[in-house]
């Protein structure tokens, strides 16, 4: 049995940052400059934009377009407060999904 906390920490933020690495790359921004924006490596990047990372779990629609909105602003400029931000995207997913139910399969 998994905790809820663990399925948060090993599926639902890998999850959100891979969704987050995608939209950002296919809005023109390098994996180089993806990765100093999450604080992550470029190789984390690369893994999930070829789905190696982040793919167990899909995110409820409206935490899909709050990672656009993310995007949007990273790319506009926009003063963004990222781990809030992805804060925000896993609190709304738990919320519309039963994501932390330990009896809830993921792999």
């Amino acid at each position: 049995m998994k905790l809820p906390c663990e399925i948060a920490v090993w599926y639902l933020l890998p999850t959100i940052k891979a969704e987050l690495a995608r939209e950002l790359v296919k809005r023109g921004m390098s994996q180089k400059l993806v990765a100093e924006r999450l604080s992550i490596t470029q190789a984390s990047v690369s893994q999930y934009l070829s789905k190696k990372r982040g793919r167990k779990l899909r995110l409820p629609p409206e935490a899909q377009e709050m990672v656009k909105d993310i995007s949007a602003k990273i790319i506009r400029g926009d003063k963004v407060i990222i781990d809030s931000s992805i804060c925000s995207v896993c609190m709304l997913s738990r919320k519309k999904r039963d994501l932390l139910d330990p009896l809830v399969a993921v792999e």
